[in-house]
C-alpha cells in the first residue's frame, strides 16, 4: 500500500528507513503502540523518550508515545502523538495484519472497548501506582532511572521527591479520591474476572486475533498486572491467566493471521465479551457522558451515579473530544449497521454514548 506522504511502499519503508517509536516502558500508550507495531510487523526503531538516545522533533504536543516518520534522506520528519490517531493512520498507510474488523459494526464496538481502556482502565492504573506506599516507592526509585542509568544518587533522590510529590497531587485530577477508591477499585477486580471468563474461549476480546480495544487493556495491564505491586497482587488473586495474557500481547508478530477471518460475529459475541459491554456502560458511560455535560455546561466538577455510588472528579476536556469520536464513528454507519449496534447495546449502559 503506498504512503501517500512518503511515497514509499511497506517494502521500501521495511528496507530503507523505519518509523522511531519513542517511549517509555511504564508508560502504558507506549507499551500500546510498540505492541501494535510488533503485532502488524512494521518496522520500526524503539528510543526511550528523554534518554541519551532521544535526538527525535519536539511533538505537537508533549506526551507520548511518539512515532516519528522519516524524510527521504533518513533525517526525522513528522512526529505524531495520540495512540488512537496513530494506529488508525498506520492502518492506512500499511497493508495486512489490521487491527479493524471488516465488519463496519463490529469495528465500531471494538473502538468503544479501545476508548474504555484509554480513559477508564488508565484510572486504576494511576490510582493504584500513586495510592499505595510500596507502589509510589517502586515508581519514584525505578521511573527517573529508565532514560539514565548513570544518575547519580543525589540526582535520583531529587527525582524521586519530585516525581512523587506531582504525581500524588494529580490524583485528583483522574478521580483517585477516597470517595471514588471503591469504584476504581471495584471496577478493576470485574474486569480481571472477566478476562479469566473470556479467555476460557477465546485469546482475544472479538475472537482469535487482536483488535484495537485488546492493545488498550493490554497498554494498561502492562502496569497494572506487571509492574504495580498492589495493583499485581490483586490480579494474582482472581486473574492468573492475565499475566500470560499480557506476555503474549506484548510481540504477537508470531501469531498466523489469515487475511480478514478471525472476528467473532457481531450477532454472536462470546459472553464475555457483552459482559464486558454492560461493564462499560456501568462505568465508563455514565462517566463520558457527565464529563461531557459538565464542559458544556462549564461546570467545575463532574458529579454522576456510576454503579449506585456518587463519583466525582474535575471535567477533562479530552475525554469529552473521544466521545465526540465516538458518536461521530457511530454517525457515520450506515442504517442497517448502526441498526445492529443498537441491538448489541441495548440493555448494557452503554446506550447512553450514542444517544
Amino acid at each position: 500500500m503506498s504512503d501517500p506522504a512518503h511515497g514509499a511502499t511497506d517494502e521500501t519503508r521495511a528496507t530503507d528507513h523505519p518509523l522511531v517509536l519513542a517511549g517509555q516502558y511504564a508508560s502504558p500508550y507506549s507499551m500500546k503502540v510498540r505492541g501494535v507495531l510488533r503485532y502488524r510487523r512494521i518496522p520500526f526503531r524503539w528510543v526511550l523518550r528523554g534518554s541519551v538516545w532521544d535526538d527525535l522533533p519536539e511533538p505537537p504536543v508533549h506526551l507520548i508515545p511518539m512515532i516519528v516518520y522519516p524524510n527521504p534522506d533518513g533525517t526525522h520528519g513528522e512526529c505524531t502523538v495520540d495512540s488512537s490517531p496513530q494506529i488508525m493512520r498506520l492502518e492506512g498507510e500499511y497493508s495486512g495484519r489490521s487491527l479493524v474488523p471488516t465488519d463496519p459494526a463490529l469495528a465500531f464496538i471494538d473502538s468503544l472497548i479501545e476508548d474504555y481502556g484509554d480513559e477508564w482502565v488508565t484510572k486504576a492504573m494511576y490510582h493504584y501506582r500513586w495510592t499505595y506506599a510500596p507502589d509510589i516507592d517502586k515508581a519514584g526509585h525505578l521511573l527517573p532511572l529508565s532514560s539514565n542509568l548513570q544518575m547519580n544518587s543525589d540526582q535520583a533522590q531529587q527525582m524521586y521527591e519530585f516525581i512523587t510529590a506531582r504525581q500524588i497531587g494529580r490524583r485528583e485530577l483522574v478521580g483517585s479520591t477516597d470517595l471514588n477508591t471503591p469504584l476504581i477499585e471495584g471496577s478493576y477486580e470485574r474486569l480481571l474476572d472477566l478476562m479469566q471468563e473470556w479467555l476460557a474461549t477465546h485469546d482475544f476480546v472479538l475472537g482469535d486475533r487482536p483488535g484495537r480495544g485488546d492493545f488498550a487493556i493490554f497498554g494498561q495491564f502492562t502496569q497494572l498486572v506487571k509492574w504495580d505491586p498492589t495493583s499485581m497482587a490483586v490480579a494474582m488473586k482472581r486473574a492468573v491467566k492475565a499475566f500470560n495474557w499480557v506476555d503474549r500481547m506484548d510481540d504477537l508478530s508470531w501469531l498466523p493471521v489469515d487475511g480478514d477471518s478471525g472476528w467473532v460475529s457481531l450477532e454472536a459475541l462470546p459472553a464475555a465479551t457483552t459482559k464486558l459491554l454492560h461493564e462499560i456502560g456501568r462505568t465508563y458511560a455514565p462517566f463520558m457522558v457527565a464529563n461531557a455535560q459538565a464542559l458544556v455546561s462549564g461546570a467545575d466538577e463532574v458529579v454522576c451515579d456510576i454503579d449506585g455510588q456518587n463519583y466525582r472528579q474535575a471535567p477533562f476536556a479530552y475525554q469529552g473530544k473521544c466521545l465526540q469520536w465516538l458518536r461521530d464513528e457511530y454517525g457515520s454507519l450506515g442504517d442497517g449497521d448502526r441498526a445492529r449496534v443498537d441491538a448489541v447495546l441495548a440493555g448494557t449502559g452503554c446506550e447512553q454514548l450514542v444517544a
